[in-house]
């Protein structure tokens, strides 16, 4: 039978579908029941993807959604189903896929037309209610669709089913394993070093995204190639997005993008992804170079997330959204007289260092960044931080923009991972207890052995994804490092083991995205293509050689090989989204292990590779004992955990032990 006539978001675990709760519009939720209704009244499906943050998905939402008349036209038209793509990432790529397919630019939100068997025949991005923008108008659309449905079901049904094979073709593959070398990092690193903007980093032109991959693409190729330009232009393009508009200098952390090529005017919505990934490679650039900006941006980003993104005091939310009051980036801008009022004669010294931009074409009050961060001297960086806690306090009165307060396993896997990094890089045992505490929130929501993808109170969204047993698998391995606690890698062999349950191909060529039980998919998607952060594959390869590299598991470690070579084989037929996967290849081909036999009191090695942190690397501190070591070495090094030393083994080699924290030092530099 088919679904009540009637909007049914209202019991729906998601902020972003609650948001939508109200509308005309008889919106159902992604399921089996509402893909069965299609099939039962013929009537096609209108597809509309988008999330919380999304300034756009509002928009629409306000101009045709709530609109009374549009939704009586959507509801006599089509099964009209609402999805969160940061739910449902499975559905979103299957129909995101379809829409680059055609030739058309993809976003949110995404607004796809489907037969009734959830084939994709056409779609879109945002649509105006009425035409504007040198786009048609959304009710033209439906109107345009619902004809051509009407005349031409045959032709229209053959070319959805064409196109959904070309997807399933795309997302779905299975190629031959290719042959895994350094050479290929350096294929994709040279092409991304030329794209670098070099007046203001990230990839040249606009808008500009922080790229976490890209960025680790060209930092590996630094570690292992030694050619410090692919340092540099990592360096100076996080330099130049810490400074500008794209980073919150009062309240801390990153916004999701840049609208112009100089990073100063965001969109300002703050993702959890975006900001795990800013911590990890701030992390790695104050390695290299010590420089305080790093440090600072680590202590106010993970002040943020402690601050503003914990729900309670475990996991973190999902996201803030852009627009606070009715207007986009309100929140955050700031006006000469409103920083007067609020520091007075401070207000001369903030100025003194940052600075109020109002670039063309922006409406809205003046954005504050960092004017010309070489001539902060030692004073003025002391009397930064209490006017920004003053402008903070004042802000705090303002309406604050939406929380969306759902946990998403796989990005707090990255948060916790990255700020369990952070706490040993700086010796910060109360950002560990931040990790551990929203690690432990995790685990509690898991039920017969098997993760969640989100969890909203009471309310969890099973299956989990691959991204998911990954990304806790790689923060449970990250967690293991910071403490020594063996429960943590016990854990991470959980995570794997679920892996090769649900998420395996029967071939043994790599793992799907969705489990193997998730039954209102059209199609399972291999996870291969990065967006903002690494495909789904690639943290599944990077947590089995982790896990691999920690325990000296060498069936693991053939298994990290093996799905690195199938995904590389994968990834070359892919015309962008590969670095994730080819990141993952010194990591399956010359894992790097360090153990560290420290005295009974005090630290030698450790403070040496905390100092120098290196995602091609796993550290496992030891203290002295006369007990014999329980951690292998690979090819049969063994160690003496009565002598304090450290032990650096690569790929199969191990050098010398090394007694001399100098020498250690000395062999965690980069290649030259």
């Amino acid at each position: 039978m088919p679904l009540p006539a009637e909007n049914l978001l209202s019991a729906e675990a998601s902020p972003y579908l609650r948001q939508h709760k109200d509308n005309p519009v008889h919106w159902r939720p992604w399921s089996k029941d509402a893909l069965a209704e299609a099939k039962e009244t013929g009537r096609p499906i209108l597809l509309s993807i988008g999330y919380a943050a999304c300034h756009w998905c509002h928009v629409m939402a306000h101009e045709s959604f709530e609109d009374e008349s549009v939704a009586a036209l959507m509801n006599r038209l089509f099964v009209n189903i609402k999805v969160d793509r940061e739910e449902r990432p499975d559905i979103d790529q299957i129909y995101m896929a379809a829409l680059t397919a055609t030739g058309e630019q993809g976003g949110w939100p995404l607004t796809m037309f489907l037969t009734p068997e959830a084939q994709p025949f056409w779609g879109g991005t945002y649509f105006p209610k009425e035409p504007r923008y040198g786009r048609a108008g959304f009710t033209q659309i439906l109107d345009t669709i619902h004809r051509a449905w009407q005349e031409k079901k045959s032709e229209i049904t053959a070319d959805a089913a064409r196109l959904t094979a070309h997807v399933e073709r795309q997302l779905a593959q299975s190629r031959d394993p290719s042959p895994l070398s350094d050479q290929q990092i350096t294929a994709l690193a040279e092409p991304y070093l030329a794209a670098i903007d070099p007046l203001h980093g990230g990839l040249t032109g606009a808008p500009k995204f922080p790229n976490a991959p890209i960025m680790t693409t060209l930092w590996m190729q630094w570690l292992e190639s030694g050619d410090a330009r692919y340092r540099d232009a990592v360096l100076h393009s996080l330099r130049s997005m810490l400074n500008g508009g794209i980073y919150d200098h009062v309240g801390g952390g990153l916004c999701r993008y840049s609208t112009d090529a100089e990073w100063m005017v965001p969109h300002f919505e703050k993702m959890l992804y975006d900001n795990a990934q800013l911590l990890t490679l701030c992390g790695w650039a104050y390695g290299a170079t010590g420089e305080k900006l790093f440090q600072e941006r680590i202590e106010q980003t993970i002040s943020w997330l402690s601050r503003e993104m914990r729900v309670g005091d475990g996991a973190f939310a999902s996201s803030l959204d852009a627009d606070s009051d009715g207007e986009e980036g309100k929140f955050y801008t700031w006006t000469p007289a409103e920083i007067e009022a609020a520091l007075g004669k401070g207000a001369v010294r903030l100025l003194k260092t940052y600075s109020l931009a109002s670039p063309p074409g922006w409406e809205g009050d003046p954005i504050l960044h960092r004017s010309d961060p070489q001539t902060t001297d030692e004073d003025a960086r002391q009397d930064l931080p209490p006017l920004l806690e003053s402008l903070r306090s004042t802000r705090e009165n303002r309406i604050r923009p939406g929380r969306d307060d759902k946990i998403l396993v796989d990005w707090n896997g990255l948060a916790i991972r990255a700020i369990a990094q952070c706490a040993r890089q700086f010796d910060r045992p109360d950002w560990l207890e931040i990790a551990e505490a929203a690690y432990r929130t995790v685990a509690e929501s898991i039920c017969e052995d098997r993760l969640p993808h989100s969890v909203l109170g009471e309310k969890k969204l099973y299956p989990g994804l691959s991204s998911d047993y990954a990304a806790i698998a790689n923060a449970a391995v990250s967690l293991y490092e910071a403490t020594g606690q063996a429960s943590y890698l016990e854990d991470a062999h959980r995570m794997v083991a679920a892996l090769d349950r649900w998420h395996a191909d029967p071939a043994g060529t790599g793992y799907y995205l969705s489990a193997s039980d998730s039954a209102d998919v059209i199609m399972r998607v291999r996870g291969d293509v990065d967006d903002a952060m690494p495909s789904a594959n690639a943290q599944v390869i990077e947590a089995i050689a982790r896990l691999a590299c920690a325990t000296g598991d060498a069936d693991l470690a053939a298994k990290a090989f093996d799905s690195a070579a199938s995904a590389v084989g994968r990834a070359i037929h892919q015309r962008y989204g590969q670095a994730g996967i080819v990141n993952t290849i010194p990591l399956a081909t010359s894992p790097r292990k360090l153990v560290m036999v420290e005295p009974r009191s005090g630290a030698r090695f450790v403070p040496e590779a905390n100092r120098t942190p290196d995602p091609r690397r796993i550290d496992l501190p030891l203290r002295h004992s006369d007990e014999p070591s329980k951690i292998a070495l690979p090819g049969g090094a063994e160690i003496d955990p009565s002598k304090p030393a450290a032990y650096l083994c690569i790929g199969m080699t191990c050098l010398p032990p090394m007694i001399d924290p100098a020498a250690l030092r000395g062999s965690l530099k980069p290649a030259s």
